[in-house]
């Protein structure tokens, strides 16, 4: 267990260095959250109030649009993974002594941490809008905790789309067929008392779902009563999806 943690550290080590060199991905992928935050919840806050108590709609909202960042960001390792096997660069890593396990771990940790950034970005955005975030350093750990998790979980399910289709044309297309109902199947806009029966029986299926409450309840409300329950269902999926991930990289040059 212990090799495969150290060489999946030295695959992070080389993909934050790849990240350190050009980051102009994380300064274009902070736009279209931010986007949502100023244009879409500013305005939607005049119109209608989320059944909250006390809570504004651009409040409510700013933990969907934090989640969502994370996963467009997270979702796009399998993006690069090919750009890689064009360049040949993945045939190099896969000649390397390293396990295949530690090659998906750690570039979906990379995934995690380039998370990070962008929750940064959006919570400094939401905080000069005027949405009142809980900044207690345990709260703050744990949302820290839950993004690198997160990022795991869906950079895995990118990794293991990658894999099974190959071509970058695929890939592009099944990453954006999967982002955008795991978004909107979610409660990032609306809670999940106000969509159609058979749309709560997805969204309880949905990782994003758990994922939101989860920083819902440690960045706005305070409601931790469920964050057990949220945490469990996060695990769950990461642990899925890189399992799988990892099952089918083995193959892969083989």
């Amino acid at each position: 267990m212990l090799p495969i943690v150290e060489k999946s550290g030295i695959v992070l080590e080389l993909e934050l260095r790849k990240m350190m060199r050009d980051q102009s991905d994380i300064v274009i992928r902070a736009i279209t959250p931010i986007l949502w935050l100023t244009i879409f919840g500013s305005v939607f806050s005049q119109i209608r109030q989320i059944p909250l108590a006390g809570v504004s709609y651009l409040a409510y909202m700013t933990p969907g649009v934090l989640a969502q960042s994370v996963l467009f960001m997270s979702i796009f390792t399998g993006v690069s993974l090919v750009w890689e096997r064009d360049f040949g660069q993945l045939d190099r890593l896969l000649s390397a002594p390293i396990p295949r396990t530690s090659i998906v771990l750690g570039k979906a940790l990379a995934g995690g941490v380039k998370s990070l950034f962008q929750a940064g970005i959006i919570l400094a955005i939401a905080s000069l809008l005027g949405v009142s975030i809980i900044f207690n350093p345990a709260y703050i750990v744990t949302v820290v905790a839950l993004v690198v998790i997160f990022g795991v979980c869906f950079s895995s399910l990118s990794i293991l789309v990658t894999v099974l289709l190959k071509t970058r044309e695929r890939v592009m297309g099944i990453v954006q067929l999967i982002s955008m109902p795991l978004f909107f199947a979610s409660n990032a806009l609306y809670p999940v008392e106000l969509m159609p029966v058979w749309l709560q029986v997805i969204s309880l299926a949905n990782p994003m779902t758990y994922f939101v409450a989860a920083l819902r309840s440690l960045m706005i409300t305070g409601n931790l009563s469920a964050l057990p329950m949220d945490v469990l269902g996060i695990g769950v999926a990461t642990a899925f999806f890189v399992a799988t991930a990892s099952l089918a990289f083995r193959k892969l040059g083989t």
